[in-house]
């Protein structure tokens, strides 16, 4: 798509991404790939530093593979701002996606902040992976501006865009967020805010399921991924993705929905907490299901 094509499609001209984390750089890519201009907002410069260098590598790969041009990526980068100042990085935009650690509170409280920086009409979208939309947004006075853009790891690779319609949530808001799922090159569903959603409900499931069937002796890691890549036409195993998303975030993803739905099928394996105990995290750390030294 040319630049003019992008400018003349693309429903929000100004994107705040807050958190400079994995997801965060990811997102804050994609949305200046499709010609936004973006305000990346974190609390630290090392976070801001690392999160642009992120983007850095990620686009230069691009380049590398051929899947955008150098003046591509330069463009990218020029539409791309780092900012400390929570209030001034939101203050003009029209979309703000929260990507900040997946901790109910600390959301909350970011949320409160952004109502009140920025302006009316703003849609406030969170990442979130899991949490129930509707707590995160509470006590926000317009849910109609408020919605679930949760992406998939690696942002700028991955074509799904989960969209999570919370209570309350405008027909308006929806069509917009839809349409810009176009834009910066997604495929959106749809799902209703219900705890896990469509993809980290079923997602978390095969892959607690894995983790008891190592647990048990039923076969290696390396093999219960082959299966599923080869036999179900899965991209990616359950345990190596296990390991690329941290055990430690599967693990507290799947005590909340135990808790959440009441349901044994998410009562995380010894093995797990075992792993997560000893530090072995998965990519992150070196060592999960696989040895990523």
């Amino acid at each position: 798509m040319s630049e003019r094509a992008k400018s003349e499609t693309n429903q929000f001209g100004t994107v705040a991404v807050l958190g400079a984390g994995t997801m965060g750089a990811g997102i804050a890519q994609v949305c200046a790939q499709a010609g936004s201009r973006v305000i990346l907002y974190d609390v630290e410069d090392r976070y801001l530093e690392r999160g642009m260098q992120t983007i850095h590598d990620s686009l230069d790969k691009g380049v590398e593979k051929g899947k955008l041009t150098a003046p591509q990526r330069a463009a990218t980068l020029e539409r791309i701002d780092d900012d400390l100042d929570l209030a001034r990085a939101v203050a003009e935009a029209e979309l703000v996606i929260e990507a900040v650690p997946e901790k109910l509170e600390l959301k909350r409280e970011v949320f409160a902040q952004v109502a009140q920086a920025s302006r009316p009409g703003t849609v406030l979208a969170t990442n979130t992976s899991s949490l129930a939309l509707a707590r995160i947004f509470a006590g926000i006075a317009d849910p109609g501006r408020c919605i679930g853009m949760h992406f998939f790891n690696p942002v700028p690779i991955m074509a799904l865009l989960e969209i999570v319609r919370p209570a309350g949530c405008s027909d308006a808001t929806l069509e917009r967020v839809r349409a810009y799922a176009g834009t910066i090159g997604k495929e959106p569903i749809v799902v209703k805010d219900s705890p896990g959603f469509a993809t980290s409900r079923l997602g978390v499931c095969i892959g607690l399921e894995a983790i008891r069937m190592v647990e048990a002796g039923v076969a290696s890691a390396q093999d219960i991924d082959k299966a599923m890549e080869l036999g179900y036409r899965h991209p990616m195993g359950p345990l190596r993705l296990t390991d690329l998303v941290g055990l430690d975030v599967r693990l507290s993803i799947a005590e909340y929905l135990r808790q959440e739905l009441d349901s044994p099928v998410f009562e995380a394996p010894k093995l797990m907490r075992e792993m997560v105990a000893r530090g072995q995290l998965g990519k992150k750390s070196g060592k999960g299901f696989y040895d990523w030294s």
